[in-house]
């Protein structure tokens, strides 16, 4: 297999024998500039805002700004080894496409396009509880690809555990359990255009085709469409759960289960000591809480706090090749990357988050070697210089 680095190559020879730009760009900022143009106002509000302000992402994005990598020279790194091992799956590359729900706002192959683009890649999804394609359909699409199932835990355990069986039988090996979203933060963009896809039977889907949730409703969900959001809407989160409640999830999910939102190295060691695989240092790209800590600026000290105890895996902010080897230098075992594949979706679909995801491990590749490394095993806070003052 051809190292990741080729994609380079071959965008300079077919440009070379036919005279042709790529289809898509290759720069993140334009990459978005594009796919703003092609979204919806609704859409591009709901992709691109966060909570607030906006501090907690532009801190996100400051924070790699802050960090610079420190190349070594008159190293052999010629032949390179990206891959990983997470939970016992081989992987060839440590990057996984994070949960982002309500896709077919952006493009109408929605999740399955993005499905199919990982896996053709061997790259894991996570899938959204929030899709809106139902998960039987993009496990579907994801053929033999590694899938996760990521959970907005519902008040209704009854709901809660056929959403889990359901994500077994269709082969989803993970659980990534969110909790930073229990309510939903203070979004100005979409809230000056009173748009919350949910409400309009988007980005629900495995709430519709769930036997449990629909014994719940009095009339099926053509007959009373009002009800049935109505009745998701009394469930999507439980703003009362507490560490003690993970009992219930490992009682009910026998593979590794990871919680997302962690920026704190207690809350790390108290999800290690409750039976956790690992956890996800995130702060939801921004769109949660504002004024919140960077999530790259947490994740050293959520890393040391747990070593090699559980698994410490990284999202929010993540734009290039560059910031991946950074969030590895910096404790990480793999990184989650979200708007820019939606960004590729919005543009072509399938083809478009394939591109994206290929420039990413494109400059990964070429950012490893060019540094003087062969792979992510060994990185460590020596390959950055001293953090710049903020």
């Amino acid at each position: 297999m051809p190292p990741f680095s080729s994609f380079q190559d071959e965008i300079y020879l077919h440009g070379l024998l036919t005279g042709e730009a790529p289809p898509f760009g290759t720069d993140p900022a334009g990459l978005e500039d594009a796919a703003r143009e092609r979204m919806s106002p609704e859409a591009y509000g709901y992709v691109a805002g966060g909570a607030g302000t906006g501090a907690t992402m532009r801190a996100n994005r400051a924070a790699f700004g802050r960090r610079a990598l420190v190349p070594r020279m008159l190293r052999d790194v010629g032949v390179r080894d990206l891959s990983c091992t997470l939970f016992g799956t081989r992987l060839p590359a440590p990057l996984l496409l994070a949960p982002v729900g309500v896709m077919s706002i952006v493009h109408p192959d929605a999740e399955p396009a993005a499905a199919r683009a990982a896996a053709g890649l061997g790259l894991p999804t996570v899938l959204s509880t929030a899709s809106s394609t139902t998960l039987e359909e993009v496990a579907e699409a994801s053929g033999d690809g590694p899938r996760w199932f990521q959970l907005y835990w519902p008040k209704d355990r009854d709901v809660t555990v056929s959403l889990l069986q359901r994500a077994r039988a269709a082969g989803y090996t993970a659980l990534v359990v969110t909790l930073d979203t229990w309510l939903l933060g203070w979004r100005p963009r979409d809230l000056d255009r009173a748009h919350l896809p949910f409400l309009r039977r988007i980005g629900i889907a495995n709430y519709l085709s769930d036997p449990a949730f629909l014994a719940g409703l009095a009339k099926p969900v053509e007959e009373d469409p009002l009800a049935a959001v109505a009745h998701w809407a009394g469930m999507f989160a439980d703003p009362t759960k507490t560490w003690e409640d993970l009992a219930f999830l490992r009682e009910h999910w026998d593979g590794p289960i990871v919680l997302k939102g962690v920026l704190h190295p207690d809350d790390a060691r108290r999800a290690r000591d409750a039976g956790m695989d690992g956890v996800v240092v995130s702060n939801h790209g921004g769109r949660q809480v504002d004024g919140a800590v960077a999530a790259l600026d947490a994740l050293p000290a959520v890393a040391g706090a747990v070593g090699e105890e559980i698994t410490v895996l990284f999202d929010s902010g993540v734009r290039t090749g560059s910031d991946i080897l950074k969030a590895l230098a910096l404790g990480a075992r793999a990184v989650l990357v979200g708007r820019p594949y939606v960004h590729g979706l919005a543009l072509g679909g399938e083809a478009g988050v394939r591109h994206v995801l290929r420039c990413l491990l494109a400059e990964f590749d070429l950012s490893l070697a060019l540094t003087g490394h062969t792979g992510p095993t060994g990185l460590d806070p020596g390959l950055l210089a001293p953090p710049l003052p903020g």
